[in-house]
């Protein structure tokens, strides 16, 4: 029997965006075994008007819509006020390009909440982007995931839900496989094979095949140490700036 899930709420003004991707894969896992819950909000609910309006013309002219203050912070807090009354307070993050680019240490922490009392909010925008103001309403977190523009917040947001709920406890089959996964440990992950042994003249690493577990381990941390100077030196110079910022405080 699980514990208590936790709690992630996501504001937008397109739902229909998660209804394949949360009701999949890992996901769908998480919450069929009662990890985590999780909520889709149409801030459009809690637009005024006829047309239930939620974008604007910008202030000084110039192309797209601005997302209107009201609505937003409207459905915003209706979901804090309902979990502050479960004794549950929000963490909010708002999706946006100015936000500190996410990485895996990000969806740990979040990952590692009590459910007890705290649970995820997550803004999802659309168009120009929102009215500047709403930044000092609220204490947010400023996410981005990459420098690129996608259409929406609801690409990043579901990257976001997947990120957090794959390392939630009893998720997945084997937790160990958590453990030396690419970006956990500061690295990138080893290569790795399958059947068959030889494919187009192409074989296996013989190490791999030998059965000496302590041989095949110090293979694959050279290997991603390798693969890690190759492809992505920035995580070793973070790494060892890191080490000399450690060995500094001793």
């Amino acid at each position: 029997m699980a514990g208590k899930p936790l709690n992630i709420d996501i504001l937008t003004l397109f739902p229909r965006f998660f209804e394949g991707p949360l009701a999949t894969s890992i996901v769908s896992r998480a919450v069929e075994k009662g990890l985590v819950e999780i909520s889709i909000h149409d801030f459009r609910d809690w637009a005024e008007g006829e047309y239930r309006q939620t974008d604007d013309m910008p202030y000084g002219g110039g192309p797209g819509m601005v997302l209107m203050l009201e609505p937003i912070v409207r459905c915003i807090e209706h979901v804090t006020d309902t979990r502050n009354k479960a004794g549950i307070n929000p963490r909010m993050i708002i999706l946006c390009p100015r936000g500190k680019r996410l990485v895996q240490s990000d969806l740990v922490a979040w990952a590692s909440l009590d459910p007890r009392a705290e649970s995820l909010l997550i803004l999802a925008g659309h168009y120009e982007g929102y009215d500047e103001r709403l930044y000092g309403l609220f204490p947010w977190e400023t996410v981005s995931i990459g420098d690129f523009v996608v259409s929406g917040g609801e690409i990043p947001a579901t990257a976001i839900v997947d990120g957090v709920a794959r390392l939630l406890e009893g998720t997945l089959g084997n937790p160990e496989s958590l453990l030396h996964e690419s970006f956990m440990d500061g690295s990138i992950d080893h290569p790795v094979y399958t059947r068959p042994p030889v494919y187009r003249g192409i074989k296996v690493p013989e190490i791999l095949m030998g059965g000496d577990h302590a041989k095949i381990e110090t293979w694959r941390k050279m290997k991603r140490r390798e693969l890690t100077g190759r492809h992505r030196p920035d995580l070793l110079a973070g790494s060892e700036q890191d080490q000399a910022e450690d060995g500094n405080k001793e």
